[in-house]
């Protein structure tokens, strides 16, 4: 992606980054205060139409058009409350049970999935439009959390580079570690980044704990093989990337399926094909979830916002807002992910159980073996 093209692909691929994890239990309450209302949101709750606090991550991005038919069919403010990364959102959601800062909480993906639901400060709720949306999506049976979009975090290429030196793209995780490949690929910490923690779940489903070749031992091969760990996507896509403006020295970068397709998107008609192209094996899906917390003074409206997030005016106005796929089905997808947006075959996943009883020992044991 190009910072010359505006910093509107930064805004979108961050969303669909998620934001980064935070620490696995809370620590400390974060200095925030709850959002006040101002005069026009006094006057909404004055007039029955009542205020909605939404608690999410930094990178949440929608239309203003959509929040604005929301707000006019049901007298309702909505108020946005952005609340850091995906894990510090959550991590924040969770100090504040007692006193929630906020009616509806979006953010929670399937690698904080257990998480959020052993915090117990979300109310059960099945939005009738959840029926449409597709089982493997529907990772709660109790109705906590409803699935609203979803991606792929996946290894993006550099087109050029490999052609102007005679390189055909990897077609498989354990390549990366081939000579070949030595000092070109960049990843994200899986500590501290969405896409970096996803990344090593991704190596975790492929390879196992067990058998000839593990997930440790992949790992230690990388790390022989000179790869580049970034804190965060943007300096690892901007900075280390080869394919993107900031024409760093690495041809591949852990990154998103959707990224080519937003490469062509944001260049506003000056690219047909996308400079880059994705390793879709062994790429990780990521499920994002909404859910009304507990303590809200607004049921029925938070009620009718997750409604409304599983709308089809809703759900077609996430891909190019957030550069992520709505969950329902036959919402429309933009044209240029129908050319340029590659769908994975066999993502790997892992069950939320497993990320829950595993994540931090294996952020360890990554940390041990890639960083020290």
């Amino acid at each position: 992606m190009r910072k010359l093209i505006t910093s509107a692909i930064l805004i979108a691929l961050l969303a669909a980054c998620g934001g980064q994890p935070g620490p696995a239990q809370p620590t400390e309450a974060p200095q925030a205060s709850e959002p006040q209302p101002t005069a026009a949101q006094g006057a909404a709750d004055e007039a029955g139409g009542g205020r909605l606090v939404i608690m999410t991550h930094d990178s949440f991005n929608i239309s203003q058009e959509i929040l604005d038919a929301f707000e006019q069919r049901t007298g309702a403010t909505i108020e946005i409350l952005p609340s850091g990364d995906a894990g510090g959102a959550l991590n924040r959601a969770i100090l504040s049970r007692d006193t929630p800062l906020a009616d509806v909480f979006f953010g929670v993906d399937n690698t904080f999935l257990s998480r959020a639901l052993a915090a117990d400060i979300f109310e059960p709720y099945e939005s009738p439009a959840l029926a449409a949306v597709p089982e493997r999506f529907r990772l709660d049976a109790s109705n906590r959390l409803t699935p609203i979009d979803y991606g792929y975090v996946a290894i993006n290429y550099d087109k050029a580079f490999l052609e102007e030196r005679g390189l055909q793209p990897p077609q498989e995780l354990r390549e990366l570690a081939e000579p070949q490949w030595e000092s070109m690929l960049v990843v994200e910490n899986a500590a501290t980044s969405s896409p970096g923690l996803a990344f090593l779940l991704a190596t975790v489903a492929t390879f196992g704990e067990g058998g000839e070749y593990t997930w440790q031992d992949f790992w230690r091969d990388l790390r022989a093989n000179d790869v580049l760990v970034a804190e965060g996507w943007e300096d690892a896509y901007y900075t280390h990337f080869s394919g993107s403006s900031g024409r760093g020295p690495r041809p591949l970068v852990v990154s998103y399926a959707t990224s080519p397709a937003a490469e062509v998107y944001f260049s506003e008609g000056k690219l047909s094909e996308p400079p880059t192209g994705n390793m879709l094996a062994s790429s990780f899906l990521q499920i994002e979830f909404a859910g009304i917390l507990k303590g809200t003074q607004q049921r029925q409206l938070a009620e009718q916002f997750i409604d409304y997030m599983l709308s089809k005016e809703f759900q077609e106005d996430i891909p190019l807002q957030m550069f992520v796929y709505p969950v329902l089905p036959d919402a429309a997808q933009p044209e240029v992910f129908e050319q340029f947006a590659q769908v994975p075959e066999q993502p790997v996943a892992l069950t939320p159980e497993e990320i829950d009883q595993n994540r931090e020992r294996w952020i360890e044991e990554w940390t041990q073996i890639v960083l020290r």
